[in-house]
């Protein structure tokens, strides 16, 4: 197969799917509980210098809880999937947890506005990046989910973003035609959000799955957050609903209303006036700071966090928002 051309981009995880088989070889498939506290879960799985992506897309059923726990605990000199990274990259970039970024969307919190604190860390040098795009992510952990060391595709061809990128674009051996190969990217752990999993790691996704089937396939270690436990019996009643088997999960952390202030579908909407209090607050260093320290620094868990802004008063409005959309949808009024 001839190489047309490269990007100039850097590699930050191998595509080799034989190393990645190796991990994977060893890695528990037992049926066993995983329930641990998300301080726990992070403290045993997500360590400095590794890489590390996270489910949900924008601000729709991310892991916010557990990107403020990682923020917590310090970690640092991570690499990190930007594929659509929107207040997550920004909680991230605040405690300055990466230092290399596979860039695809960042720093926007799309119709929200951009962050001035992801802007400054991303222009501070101290971030390495390499460039794709959505589906250039999005078929990297393809390509790492089907165990194999790249995808082709035809995406990104003559394009700056390509050029950037650390993708080839190759002749077809059949065609002759000219394509591009997405590396398989392995993450070192992933974080994924859900609705409900039970003890094992079974777990639900109501709504669009978008890339975590993959993510989950692809991430050598994956810890689970989800609104509720359900028992293993109703995952056995209904088993064509589990979006994430046991046996890809490593740690199941209860955490309701682990996605605030983002949305999660069909439980609570996201928090409009506390997404533009994070933007607004950062155009003052100084108060910025002081934000960090009550709402991620001094909290002990996201409970806290929830209870400083609004409570379970404000978690039930929310609540009842969603809803109501999700019934307008429904009736066809929207």
């Amino acid at each position: 197969m001839t190489v047309l051309e490269e990007g100039k981009g850097r590699l930050f995880t191998d595509p080799d799917p034989d190393k990645a088989r190796e991990f994977f070889k060893k890695k528990s498939r037992k049926m066993e509980s995983k329930v641990m506290s998300l301080n726990e879960a992070v403290a045993k799985f997500v360590h400095d210098g590794e890489y590390l992506a996270v489910g949900g897309f924008g601000a729709n059923r991310t892991p916010i809880a557990a990107c403020h726990e990682i923020v917590r605990q310090g970690r640092k000199n991570m690499a990190f999937a930007g594929k659509t990274a929107t207040h997550d990259f920004q909680i991230l970039a605040a405690g300055e947890v990466f230092d290399r970024v596979d860039v695809a969307y960042i720093v926007g919190l799309e119709a929200r506005g951009l962050s001035p604190c992801s802007r400054k860390y991303m222009e501070s040098g101290k971030v390495e990046v390499c460039e794709w795009t959505n589906y250039g992510l999005a078929a990297r952990f393809k390509a790492a989910a089907m165990g194999v060391p790249y995808v082709p595709a035809r995406n990104m061809l003559g394009t700056d973003t390509f050029r950037y990128s650390g993708a080839k674009i190759v002749e077809c051996p059949f065609t002759g035609k000219r394509l591009t190969l997405l590396p398989a990217l392995y993450p070192d752990v992933a974080v994924i959000h859900v609705h409900e999993a039970d003890v094992y790691g079974n777990a639900r996704i109501r709504g669009i799955l978008i890339m975590d089937g993959d993510l989950s396939k692809a991430a050598k270690r994956l810890i689970i957050t989800t609104e509720r436990l359900i028992s293993n019996d109703e995952i056995r009643r209904d088993p064509t609903s589990t979006s994430i088997p046991f046996y890809l999960v490593d740690a199941v952390c209860e955490v309701r209303y682990g996605a605030y202030p983002g949305t999660m579908a069909y439980e609570y909407f996201s928090d409009e006036e506390h997404l533009r209090e994070w933007l607004n607050v950062q155009k003052d260093p100084e108060e910025f700071r002081g934000f960090l320290a009550r709402n991620i620094y001094e909290c002990p868990d996201h409970y806290e966090y929830i209870r400083r802004n609004g409570g379970i008063e404000k978690m039930n409005k929310l609540r009842q928002k969603e809803l109501l959309l999700h019934r307008e949808i429904t009736d066809g009024r929207l």
